[in-house]
């Protein structure tokens, strides 16, 4: 490895100012991109148009950035944008053809992600097409979910383990009466890989066992959380509906059919990293060829997974960046008015597990400016402050 090479891998991580400059250019894009779809979702709106929407507004505005430097910087979608209704649980984005309306009282999920140089923020939120404050079971599994992200992004820091998170999401779950949706990851972020190898289970069992793991200062992770009030184990209806996909990139195989040919050589040049939807490929050829592909485990598929009709799933990830100086929650989006029916009035656990700081304390003395609390915090860390007192207020 020549020197320039180690160079680069060493300014890899949030150590380098540049890094953090570019997954935080990454999240304000993704933060806009999210309020302009929540915008956007409305009675009778088609999800597919919403969901070209979001993309586009990432493109552009990804496209405008780090334009003029001499080395050519990759930039843009990093995960589509996906718009999952009531008991469909994620990765609804259909094809151009489709007729798919959102309805009044719509429980909404809107998933999206977007790369500066492969340095990658995700968000994922839940909205209700409702005016007013959200009651009942809806209310229910949103506050539950958000709950659980509080509680998850105060666990998630150096010296804790993957495992403590698991079990704190699961309680969560229990005392708003709800259940994680088996099979989510929460998974570590590196530049260009939106699915590391370190990664934090929602749910344990059986068929899904990860490696114990312990968060580390400099680490970025997408902490994702989805909730149901369902029994939490989806199932794939329809194997047509799933529109996403990603290349594998440790795969070969010589394709046989002249679509499938076709496909896969368009994939490699415009998506060769990052998931990407089959909307944006030739879409006659890419129903024939994507299947061969698939087939032979060149790209992997995120498929449409729902809940039992009449269940309700909600749906929140943010992008974390574990700084020396505490937890920086680059991406999130402020949830609607709760009226659940359930709450952790009683469950001193998750209130002590709310209380944490994100921020670390300085050591040593030094005389503390008086003024207001809110004089010293930044925009991001006052959302955080306000949505982890909505958490617990939300009985």
């Amino acid at each position: 490895m020549s020197d320039d090479e180690t160079k680069e891998e060493i300014e890899l991580d949030l150590t380098s100012s540049d890094v953090v400059t570019k997954y935080k250019s990454a999240a304000e894009i993704v933060n806009k991109a999210l309020h302009l779809v929540v915008s956007e979702c409305k009675p009778k709106a088609k999800i597919v148009d919403i969901c070209e929407k979001g993309d586009s507004f990432i493109r552009e505005q990804a496209g405008s950035m780090y334009k003029n430097v001499k080395k050519k910087i990759e930039r843009g979608v990093a995960f589509p944008t996906c718009i999952s209704v009531n008991n469909t649980v994620c990765h609804f984005s259909p094809m151009g053809g489709d007729e798919a309306v959102l309805e009044e009282n719509d429980v909404v999920k809107i998933d999206m992600g977007c790369h500066i140089d492969g340095f990658i923020a995700v968000v994922a939120h839940t909205h209700v097409l409702y005016e007013g404050p959200v009651a009942g079971r809806a209310a229910d599994v949103i506050a539950a979910a958000n709950t659980a992200a509080e509680v998850a992004l105060r666990l998630v820091r150096p010296g804790k383990k993957n495992k403590d998170v698991t079990e704190a999401i699961q309680k969560v779950a229990a005392a708003y009466d709800c259940k994680v949706v088996e099979g989510v990851l929460s998974h570590q972020l590196k530049q260009y890989v939106i699915d590391g190898n370190k990664v934090v289970l929602s749910v344990g069992n059986p068929e899904t066992r990860v490696d114990d793991a312990e968060f580390e200062e400099n680490e970025v992770y997408a902490v994702d959380i989805v909730m149901s009030t369902g029994d939490g184990k989806p199932k794939l209806l329809d194997e047509k509906q799933t529109t996403i996909y990603k290349r594998a990139v440790d795969k070969n195989y010589h394709l046989k059919m002249k679509a499938s040919r076709f496909i896969f050589s368009e994939i490699s040049q415009k998506f060769p990293i990052m998931p990407f939807s089959a909307r944006a490929l030739e879409e006659k050829r890419a129903r024939l060829g994507l299947v061969e592909c698939v087939n032979h485990d060149l790209l992997q598929p995120y498929p449409v997974l729902h809940e039992k009709p009449g269940d309700l799933v909600a749906h929140i990830k943010f992008t974390v960046l574990l700084m020396p100086n505490g937890s920086d929650r680059i991406t999130s989006h402020s949830v609607q008015q709760l009226q659940p029916t359930k709450g952790i009035d009683n469950d001193s656990e998750i209130k002590a597990w709310l209380a944490l700081g994100i921020k670390t304390k300085k050591k040593g003395g030094g005389k503390k400016k008086k003024g207001k609390k809110s004089d010293n915090l930044t925009e991001a860390e006052l959302m955080d402050e306000e949505t982890a007192n909505g958490a617990a207020a939300q009985e």
